[in-house]
């Protein structure tokens, strides 16, 4: 199965720096995409159809997909682990703080079935909008990942994310802790990745089981908001 995760902030034409909290980054710093070039992307690159409106939720912040994606699975609609493509100016992974450390040496200590009680890494201040994904992949939710950048995102892949001349080695999480913990929680999932740089080389045919967005107000200016009702006509709210 497939989930469909996007980010407001890819539907730009800039990568805005964070904004403080409780404040949205400047209109001079990115302008949204116009009507016709969201509606062409989620056609022609996802292959979405309006008239086919799949499961989904709106989130302030990218994180929420977690909990989206855990009641979609504990609903029986989304099967663990699934696919994800990820559309958004950023990878999410765990780049700038709290980095990616806490998830390679603690979290991949825990047990599988008991990784992904992610109320007490909010509760340690681990858990954010920019790492969550790097969460999911130390759940075990994820079998294969797809990145869509937009052509101004930063590079921001971490270095478990190895490019070679044909693309990105797949993913496998590693550390002493999970090297130490493997006789009992068993060799860490091998999770095959692919990167769009370019939205206009991107085909993704994939029956989608249910979708996301996330307005990240902190990375995207108050002018993004109005591209909020064209994306969601391919989406009924859950």
């Amino acid at each position: 199965m497939w989930a469909l995760d996007l980010d407001l902030d890819f539907f730009l034409n800039d990568c805005c720096p964070l904004a403080p909290k409780g404040e949205r980054p400047s209109s001079d710093c990115a302008s949204p995409w116009t009507e016709a070039a969201v509606v062409s992307f989620l056609e022609d690159a996802l292959g979405l159809d309006a008239k086919k409106p799949i499961p989904g939720r709106i989130t302030e912040t990218h994180d929420g997909a977690l909990t989206f994606w855990k009641e979609q699975m504990n609903a029986g609609k989304l099967s663990r682990p699934f696919s994800v493509v990820h559309v958004d100016a950023h990878a999410d992974l765990g780049i700038g703080k709290p980095g990616p450390g806490f998830v390679l040496n603690n979290v991949l200590g825990i047990p599988p079935a008991e990784r992904d009680a992610f109320s007490r890494y909010y509760a340690q201040k681990q858990l954010d909008e920019a790492n969550y994904l790097l969460f999911a992949l130390a759940f075990r939710w994820i079998d294969a990942l797809t990145f869509v950048r937009d052509p101004f995102s930063r590079a921001d892949l971490p270095p478990f994310c190895e490019r070679t001349e044909e693309g990105y080695r797949p993913i496998r999480l590693r550390s002493f802790i999970s090297t130490l913990f493997e006789g009992k929680n068993g060799a860490e999932p091998v999770i095959p990745l692919t990167v769009y740089n370019d939205p206009a080389a991107v085909c993704v045919r994939e029956p989608f089981a249910c979708m996301n967005l996330a307005l990240s107000p902190r990375y995207a200016p108050k002018e993004a908001d109005s591209l909020v009702p064209i994306i969601t006509r391919y989406m009924h709210l859950v």
